[in-house]
């Protein structure tokens, strides 16, 4: 039987930081599950980068179904988390269950990745204290402000926490994650 990953989420979430790192996890032999709000069809979006823009566009995205709410997670039941990014983490962080969930991962030392703006997340719960991080540029205030150390690289290791500042960084960031699932979780 494989090992499980939750990968949280919602709506408005960059589609790539989740279909990416769900593909990718499933090839390796895990089972991902994805978790939201509610079970339901979630809306993702598309995050680009366009000459003459101060930031990013952001155009509709794919549609994909929760698995499961996060009232019905047990977070025992998997061996890591997964918290991609998009406009997803500024409203999910404000959620009591998630908010469980994340702690239980912290708590129980299990590997976490993180990317973009999904350290909004474990910012709320105040796991990023002392800690090496990465996120997209545009958020080093927060994580300073949240005590991490910010670094503007590819993809940041602090113990079980893999951070990246966005998808065009995925090829680092899965693989040092990846590197961590091996050694800790592996997926059967």
């Amino acid at each position: 039987m494989p090992a499980k990953i939750l990968l949280v989420t919602g709506d408005a979430a960059e589609s790539l930081e989740v279909l990416y790192p769900y593909q990718r996890l499933r090839e390796e032999g895990y089972e991902v599950h994805v978790a939201a709000p509610s079970r339901k069809t979630l809306r993702f979006v598309v995050h680009d980068f366009e000459p003459g823009y101060d930031t990013y566009t952001e155009k509709p995205g794919y549609t994909w179904p929760a698995d499961l709410a996060f009232a019905d997670v047990d977070p025992g039941e998997y061996v890591a988390l997964v918290i991609p990014g998009g406009r997803a983490p500024e409203y999910l962080r404000n959620d009591p269950e998630l908010r469980k969930i994340l702690k239980a991962f912290f708590d129980s030392d299990k590997p976490v990745a993180q990317i973009c703006h999904g350290p909004l997340l474990t910012a709320a719960i105040d796991s990023l204290r002392g800690r090496r991080v990465t996120a997209y540029p545009a958020l080093e205030p927060d994580m300073q402000a949240a005590g991490a150390s910010f670094q503007d690289t590819e993809a940041v290791v602090d113990g079980t926490l893999v951070s990246s500042r966005a998808w065009p960084d995925h090829p680092a960031w899965m693989r040092e994650f990846l590197k961590l699932l091996r050694a800790k979780a592996p997926a059967t």
